[in-house]
């Protein structure tokens, strides 16, 4: 893109960048000392320019269009070029770094988040990194509140995950394959074990992951969702489903890999099960990655393979 009279100019590519992430006109204009009129201009004139609605306005704020969600990859990419030139040509600070990271309770996309940070090098950034609910982790990349969404598919919850995929227009890649672990405390008699049955877990509470108000076995994120419990507890975070780990000796299934630096009272004990888990991660499928973002998905490859798990792709 050159900045011309016809053409569009990098300043209208920082405004629609701006009040994209902001979700708002107003709240964008204030961030950037901009007056609100002048914001809601730039607007109509890049949307004049480039012959499509980007936005839909509401009293709430806006949203991006279909349309507009694919320009803003681009204007991303653009304007981060941008920034790698003016750096090492014009001696300017780079600018502050962006990324969005929702993800279901995973130890290892907590550790290659920090590993990224850490690697940035950048004096100013913005990250977020969100553990949530898994229908949440498709709406937030969906509505690019983030860039990267990390989630499972196994057969029972394929073809509901596929769909709604589809439906929002978002791509799955997958990352690796893994076969079922528990998760206990280190104290727990069965941490001495080389592996762990089903039977060996009837009577100790199944810890799981809550997923609100639609709480369907399909969105759940440990296989064997549909299996009954003589007792059963809901979560909302890895802090409190690690400490009713050692407080109740409760167990939950999920990948095997877990950080002894950031959890070191747990371990992963295999459990034997038919059963894999894939682990991927979805993006919008029109919409490039950004650099910082393929360097947080460069992060968890890595932490994924410094546990002996072949990584795909």
């Amino acid at each position: 893109m050159v900045q011309g009279t016809n053409g569009l100019t990098l300043q209208q590519l920082r405004y629609f960048v701006a009040v994209a992430s902001e979700g708002s006109i107003s709240a964008a204009a204030d961030l950037i000392y901009v007056a609100q009129p002048s914001m809601s201009a730039a607007m109509k004139e890049l949307e004049s320019r480039v012959g499509r609605t980007l936005l839909v306005r509401s009293a709430r704020g806006v949203t991006l269009t279909a349309e507009g969600a694919e320009f803003l990859g681009y204007a991303r990419q653009v304007l981060e070029q941008v920034e790698l030139l003016e750096h090492r040509y014009l001696g300017r600070p780079s600018a502050r770094r962006l990324l969005g990271v929702s993800t279901q309770h995973y130890s290892f996309s907590v550790d290659a988040f920090v590993r990224m940070v850490q690697a940035s090098g950048a004096e100013e950034y913005q990250f977020s990194l969100r553990e949530t609910r898994t229908e949440q982790i498709i709406e937030d990349v969906r509505t690019l509140r983030s860039d990267i969404g990390i989630l499972y598919r196994n057969d029972f919850n394929r073809k509901v995950i596929d769909k709604l995929l589809r439906e929002s227009r978002l791509a799955f890649h997958p990352l690796f394959l893994a076969d079922p672990h528990i998760f206990i405390s280190r104290s727990n008699p069965l941490a001495t074990r080389d592996q762990v049955t089903l039977e060996d877990l009837e009577d100790l509470p199944r810890l799981t992951f809550d997923q609100g108000t639609n709480n369907s076995f399909y969105f759940a994120e440990e296989v064997l969702s549909t299996r009954s419990s003589k007792r059963e507890i809901q979560v909302s975070d890895r802090a409190t489903i690690f400490n009713l780990m050692i407080g109740l000796g409760g167990y939950t299934i999920s990948t095997g890999i877990i950080s002894d630096e950031l959890d070191p009272s747990i371990v992963a004990i295999p459990l034997a099960i038919e059963e894999r888990i894939e682990i991927g991660w979805i993006d919008h499928a029109a919409i490039p990655l950004t650099d910082q973002a393929q360097r947080y998905l460069q992060e968890v490859r890595a932490v994924v393979a410094s546990f002996g798990v072949e990584v795909l792709g």
